[in-house]
């Protein structure tokens, strides 16, 4: 055991020799590891600035991605048109071909440049189409009984200034809002005041404009929660589509009018157990539109025996047709809220200084676009009866009341607006509704 022992000393100083010997080597080998310690984690460091760089390219990359998916719009709309379409191109509305002696229309050259030149006020007139189809699609999804008509109105008004981007003449509301109920045709809108309520049995026409640098787009739809009235509302609105349909360029205005009649007096409704034959109001009709002028001058009848007038290339068209289970007949009754100025109306002297101050916030806020008292109450106008009626008299303005047929009926109204454009005809507010 004891040589064994001495033996392994031995062993042990001649490894410590060999040990000291080889830690000159080791310092080198453990140098060399220190090396590549560094170089790997410089290695690394490259690495993971690579990563991260990747890794930020792919956020930019997700990013760009989210900024270039189209909003969506909000409930209740609160997001203009324009940022919703950022190209600035609004969608067509609904094109039709001409027929008949017009067919060659659509493959001319030279009207098609025509359209080309025309783009900017299509676009412009678009934007005001798809403004109308948003808000009356929002409306129609908060309609219900027992609103009032003042908050329905003040609903829908505020909501048009919001997607068109209000811009004094350059964007905004055409007309008032008309929410006539029952036996009232059209211009009614209520009166600041007013606690008229929406009622079950209501048959209301919601007819209402927007425009964007006076380019009008005036279209309406009836309201009917009772489905009594159902063939009433299918009257007016198959009555309005034969009208489009006949539309066009060189069609003469009574022959679209005896079309309107001929489908419109094909109905028939029952209310309360009662029979009627619906009728087209014959004193109430469609009309030409032009830049800030609701009606440019020519009338599109509903019944027949009209004007023998054409339509002409380039035209604006209101096509609207009323139902009606009454006479047939409208005539002005109720307290007035619609009003507007004359389009022709030159310098009359004014001696009430309150009529030409009143005189100055039309021309200023609406010019020749039609207006209501709540839209001088909202301007902060105030006591201003006097002075708006001396307007009407001396035929600066000129007042527009209710149109109403016998009490107790009921009317339905449905109206687009059309152009005829060079090569094809555009119903411009054609939405999913209607």
């Amino acid at each position: 055991m004891a040589t064994e022992i001495m033996n392994n000393e031995v062993r042990v100083g001649e490894n410590e020799e060999s040990e000291a010997s080889n830690g000159i080597e080791k310092l080198e080998i453990s140098n060399g590891t220190d090396e590549v310690s560094e170089n790997s984690s410089s290695m690394q460091k490259d690495e993971d600035g690579v990563t991260a760089e990747v890794a930020k390219k792919k956020k930019k990359k997700n990013k760009s991605k989210k900024k270039k998916e189209p909003l969506k719009q909000t409930d209740p709309p609160s997001i203009p048109a324009v940022e919703l379409f950022p190209s600035r191109e609004f969608p067509e509305g609904e094109i039709q071909q001409y027929k008949d002696d017009n067919l060659w229309r659509i493959t001319s050259e030279e009207k098609r440049d025509l359209e080309r030149f025309e783009k900017p006020r299509y676009n412009a007139v678009r934007q005001a189409a798809e403004v109308h189809r948003q808000v009356r699609k929002y409306i129609r999804s908060i309609l219900k009984p027992g609103m009032l008509m003042t908050d329905l109105c003040e609903t829908l008004e505020n909501t048009v200034r919001k997607l068109i981007s209000e811009n004094g003449l350059q964007a905004g509301i055409a007309f008032p809002t008309g929410c006539s109920l029952n036996w009232v045709a059209a211009h009614w809108t209520p009166n600041s005041g007013d606690k008229t309520v929406l009622e079950y049995d209501d048959v209301m026409k919601l007819d209402f404009g927007t425009h964007i640098d006076g380019n009008i787009v005036d279209c309406a739809f009836t309201v009917a929660f009772n489905p009594m009235y159902d063939p009433l509302l299918e009257a007016s609105r198959e009555a309005t589509n034969t009208g489009i349909k006949e539309a066009g360029i060189d069609v003469r205005l009574c022959d679209i009018g005896a079309a309107i009649q001929e489908v419109m007096e094909s109905y028939e409704v029952e209310i309360n157990g009662k029979v009627f034959q619906v009728k087209s109001i014959r004193n109430l009709n469609g009309h030409s539109i032009g830049p800030y002028q609701i009606h440019a001058g020519k009338s599109v009848p509903i019944v027949k025996g009209g004007e023998q007038t054409k339509m002409e290339e380039g035209e604006f068209y209101a096509i609207e047709t009323f139902a009606s289970t009454g006479k047939g007949y409208v005539r002005e009754d109720l307290e007035c809220s619609h009003y507007m100025k004359n389009f022709d109306a030159g310098h009359i002297p004014l001696r009430l200084p309150r009529a030409k101050q009143l005189l100055a916030t039309i021309n200023k806020n609406f010019s020749t676009l039609a207006f209501c008292r709540r839209y001088l109450d909202r301007l902060g106008e105030t006591k201003y009866l006097m002075a708006l009626k001396n307007l009407c008299d001396v035929g600066i303005v000129q007042p527009y009341p209710p149109l109403c047929d016998i009490k107790g009926s009921y009317v339905s109204q449905f109206e687009h607006t059309i152009l005829l454009r060079p090569t094809c005809k555009e119903v411009i507010s054609r939405g999913d509704d209607y």
